[in-house]
Formats: structure tokens, C-alpha cells, sequence
């Protein structure tokens, strides 16, 4: 039976990892409601009324009405509905373009960020393609990422650079900082290890296939594009320790897209 090309395996690969590092942080499970931006924070009905529903969704009934003036406490949020329980008690949930016509403590009136905004600074998994040149040939690199804290995560990645005399394999393993991760622009430096496998042509007369240990450093730029996406560019030093006493060098730069959840 033939082998499967190197980038399908590898694609398989990260997909792999990073439907297990979801499935291991619960992030398939359908999207739950979360606490509110300032919880029980405290609001003043401006309009005359502000309708409650039983759930968060305009085919859910009206049960309750809140008259002007009265105050709500805001619990949870579920994409653009939030659940705020009155001042006698009463418990439902509220669209976001009504609780924006509230009023703070301070008199002013209430805000929220966008959904997709949440949802971007509440990442864990993420998965990405990339294309660019690796010593001045074409390269193919596949990621996956998994956030440990608010500036660092660690992300695995598999690529094949395809040369005019050989073939190159490889795959390392990164720690990410991102110190500015809540910004739709963000820029991220990264240090790995891992390894390479260069792969002369057959036509070569007395070339030898090399593995070596492989050790990098980038730097990189990622824009939250809208949604679930984000474009990152890439630049990386890759240091392959060739034998005890040799080492070689390569410069890569890359250009990609990929979706979080």
C-alpha cells in the first residue's frame, strides 16, 4: 500500500491534535452562556419598559415587564442576550440592544463589547495554514495552538519545502508570547525545537537523506480579520544541528490564515 503524501499526513496530524486539545478543554460543546462583562453590575431602566423573555431568543415569550426607573442586575451573556434578574427577584433575559438604552450608576449609558470581540479574546484552540519560501524555496507549513494564559501559547507545527534538489520534512514545537493578545493587531515573538528530514532527488548520484534537531526563533504579527479568523505573517530563523560540529541556518517567511474556537 503507497504512503500517503507527507502534507496530507501532516494535515491529518494537526488536525488531530487539535480537535484532541478542544475535545480536552470541552471547547465542542455547544456555545454556553458566560458572565457578563462586570457581573451584577447595577442599571437603570431608561425606556418606559424592558421586556424579560424565558430564554435568550426572540421565539422565547415575554413573561415579565421592568418599568422605567426600576434597576436590573446583569448575570450572563449568550451571544447578544443577556439574563439580568430585577430588583424583586425576577430572573430572564434581555436582547443587548434594549439593555443599551439602560443607564449606569454614573448616569451614563450602558455598552458592550461585540460578541465576536468576546469571542476572540476567549480563544483556546486555533488552527492555521501557511505558504511562503524557506531558503528561497516554496514551503507549506501547518499549525496548531493552544492558548496556556493570556500571553502565552504553545503550538505545534508540521511543514514540507518542496526545492529543486531535495525535499525537506520538518516540525517543532513553540512557546508563544503574545503580550498584546487582547488587540485586533498583535504582535508575537516564539522559541521551539524539533527537526527536520532533507530528502535529496533521486537523480542526485551520492546525495544522502540528513535528519538533524532543529531549533528556531520567530517573530510574527497576527489581525483578527472578522469572526473566527485571524492573518498572521511570520519570520523565522531555523538552526539544524547538522553533526556534532555543524550546524546550518535558514530563513523563512510566511504568509497564512487561520480559525479559532
Amino acid at each position: 500500500m503507497s504512503r500517503l503524501p507527507f502534507w496530507r499526513r501532516a494535515l491529518r496530524a494537526v488536525v488531530f491534535v487539535g480537535a484532541q486539545a478542544a475535545a480536552a478543554a470541552g471547547l465542542f460543546a455547544a456555545a454556553p452562556a458566560f458572565a457578563a462583562d462586570e457581573p451584577l453590575e447595577k442599571l437603570t431602566v431608561a425606556d418606559p419598559y424592558l421586556e424579560l423573555r424565558t430564554g435568550p431568543g426572540r421565539g422565547y415569550p415575554i413573561f415579565f415587564v421592568v418599568a422605567r426607573d426600576e434597576s436590573i442586575e446583569v448575570e450572563l451573556r449568550h451571544t447578544d442576550w443577556f439574563k439580568v434578574r430585577t430588583s424583586g427577584g425576577k430572573e430572564g433575559w434581555v436582547q443587548r440592544d434594549q439593555l443599551e438604552r439602560t443607564l449606569t450608576a454614573a448616569g451614563g449609558s450602558k455598552t458592550f463589547r461585540d460578541v465576536m470581540l468576546d469571542d476572540y479574546l476567549r480563544r483556546r484552540v486555533e488552527l492555521g495554514m501557511a505558504w511562503g519560501t524557506f531558503k528561497n524555496e516554496p514551503v507549506l507549513k501547518l499549525w496548531t495552538s493552544y492558548k496556556l494564559s493570556r500571553s502565552l501559547n504553545i503550538e505545534g507545527t508540521v511543514g514540507q519545502v518542496q526545492g529543486v534538489f531535495s525535499g525537506t520534512n520538518f516540525w517543532h514545537l513553540n512557546l508563544n508570547a503574545e503580550p498584546w493578545s487582547d488587540k485586533r493587531v498583535s504582535p508575537f515573538l516564539g522559541v521551539g525545537v524539533g527537526q527536520f528530514k532533507n530528502i535529496p532527488n533521486a537523480s542526485l548520484v551520492g546525495a544522502e537523506t540528513t535528519n538533524a534537531k532543529l531549533a528556531n526563533a520567530t517573530i510574527g504579527l497576527r489581525y483578527h480579520i472578522s469572526e473566527r479568523f485571524v492573518a498572521r505573517i511570520d519570520y523565522t530563523l531555523y538552526t539544524a544541528f547538522l553533526s556534532d560540529s555543524q550546524t546550518g541556518e535558514y530563513r523563512a517567511a510566511t504568509a497564512g490564515i487561520s480559525f479559532f474556537f
